[in-house]
C-alpha cells in the first residue's frame, strides 16, 4: 500500500526481470491479469496496481478521479517504485491512462501494449449514461440492486460484452471477484461511482492528435468480437501512432481478450515485450 497524493494505491509485484506494469480497466481490478501473470513473471517483474475506486486501493472524498489525475498519480507511483524504464500493458480505461503516462514519461516507457480501450471520437455503449447517473444521489444503491441480478450482469448493459464464449459466464471465478465486492460493500460501489465520474471524454478525443507524440513502440491486441470498442475503429486508431505500431486481432474474444484467450494474447505479447516485436 503506497500513499500517492490523495489516494493509497495497492500494488502487487510478481516475478523478476525488466519492469512491466499492468493497468486494469473499469469495473475490474488487478485480478483481471491472473491468466497472464504466471507466464509474464518468468521473464519480467510485473507490477499490478489497483486504481483508486476499484480493487484494494484507498480513496477519500478529496481524491481526484479524472483520467488526467489518475495518470499523474501513476507516474508518481512509478517514480516512488524507482522505475526508470518500464513497459505498460493495459486494457480499457487503463490503456487510456497508460497512453497519458507514456506522454508524460516519454523517456521511461519503452513498450506500450493496449487491449480493447477507448477510441477518440467514439463513445462506448451505456457508459456515458452511467457516467451521468453516477452523479445522481442513490446511484450506488441502484447499481448494487441491479447487479444482484444475474440477468443484468450478463447483459450488454453490464458485463455481457466481456466474453464471446457464453460458457465463461457460468464460471464463478470469472465475474464473482468483480461483482461481489460491489454488491456487498457500499464503499466499494461508491468508489466505482467516483471512478465513473472521473471520465474525461475530451482527453480521450485529444488522443487522436496526441498519439503521434507517443514515443513508445505500441502493440494493439484486440478481441475482434468486441462491440464496446469496435475492431475496425481500433485499427484506424492504430494508424494514428507516431512510433512503430502493430495491430493484432484476437479471434473468439470480446472486451477481455486477456481473460478469454490468454494463450493467444501471450503469443504476441511476450515477444513484443522482449523486444522482438
Amino acid at each position: 500500500m503506497i500513499e500517492i497524493e490523495d489516494a493509497t494505491l495497492a500494488v502487487r509485484v510478481f516475478g523478476r526481470g525488466p519492469a512491466v506494469v499492468l493497468i486494469h480497466g473499469f469495473p475490474v481490478h488487478g485480478y483481471t491479469w491472473r491468466k497472464l501473470l504466471p507466464a509474464l513473471a518468468e521473464t519480467f517483474t510485473c507490477y499490478v496496481p489497483d486504481l483508486p475506486g476499484l480493487g484494494d486501493s484507498g480513496w477519500s472524498p478529496r481524491t481526484d478521479f479524472t483520467f488526467t489525475a489518475q495518470a499523474r498519480r501513476l507516474r508518481a507511483l512509478f517514480e516512488s517504485l524507482g522505475l526508470t524504464s518500464y513497459s505498460l500493458v493495459a486494457q480499457d480505461t487503463g490503456a487510456t491512462l497508460a497512453r497519458l503516462v507514456a506522454l508524460g514519461h516519454p523517456n521511461r516507457v519503452g513498450k506500450l501494449a493496449m487491449l480493447n480501450t477507448e477510441i477518440p471520437g467514439h463513445r462506448p455503449p451505456w457508459i456515458p449514461l452511467y457516467v451521468h447517473l453516477a452523479h445522481l444521489p442513490g446511484a450506488g444503491a441502484l447499481f448494487a440492486t441491479l447487479m444482484r441480478s444475474a440477468w443484468f450482469v450478463r447483459s450488454p448493459m453490464c458485463m455481457g460484452e466481456f466474453y464471446s464464449d457464453a460458457r465463461l459466464f457460468d464460471d464463478p471465478g470469472n465475474l464473482d471477484p468483480y461483482v461481489t465486492p460491489l454488491v456487498r460493500s457500499p464503499e466499494r460501489m461508491a468508489g466505482a461511482m467516483a471512478y465513473l465520474r472521473g471520465a474525461e471524454w475530451d482527453v480521450v478525443d485529444r488522443l487522436r492528435d496526441d498519439h503521434a507524440r507517443i514515443r513508445a513502440e505500441s502493440l494493439f491486441l484486440w478481441g475482434e468480437d468486441d462491440r464496446t470498442f469496435p475492431v475496425g475503429r481500433a485499427e484506424a486508431m492504430c494508424a494514428q501512432m507516431g512510433a512503430r505500431s502493430a495491430f493484432v486481432r484476437i479471434a473468439n474474444a470480446s472486451l477481455m481478450p486477456h481473460e478469454e484467450q490468454p494463450a493467444a494474447v501471450l503469443r504476441h505479447l511476450i515477444p513484443f515485450l522482449r523486444g522482438g516485436g
